[in-house]
């Protein structure tokens, strides 16, 4: 397989995760993602940021999170996310800290 070919097979791939959580899916939260798989759509936004940025595209953290959520964060979060609940908060602690890095 050549190298154009592979790119357009890994950003399909990439479109179908996206569809999925964001319009089959919303029913899934964030935290849960985080705790089981350790990431969740906030880490797809900001891989999405980062690899702008290696490629010098001025990107924003709420920029990004707006071009994968398809809104704004804000509003996609009080749409669709729900409180978390304490034992979720907690599992989240060590899922950031071994998946992502210390909390800021």
């Amino acid at each position: 397989m050549d190298d154009q070919t592979r790119i357009e097979i890994e950003a399909a791939a990439f479109r179908a995760l996206r569809e999925h959580l964001m319009e089959k899916r919303t029913d899934v939260q964030n935290i849960d993602m985080m705790n089981l798989a350790g990431f969740c759509r906030n880490c797809l936004s900001r891989w999405y940021q980062e690899a702008a940025n290696e490629r010098d595209i001025d990107m924003t953290k709420d920029e990004a999170r707006e071009v994968f959520y398809g809104m704004p964060y804000d509003q996609w979060r009080d749409q669709f996310q729900s409180e978390a609940s304490d034992e979720q908060k907690k599992a989240f602690q060590t899922s950031f800290a071994e998946n992502v890095g210390k909390e800021s």
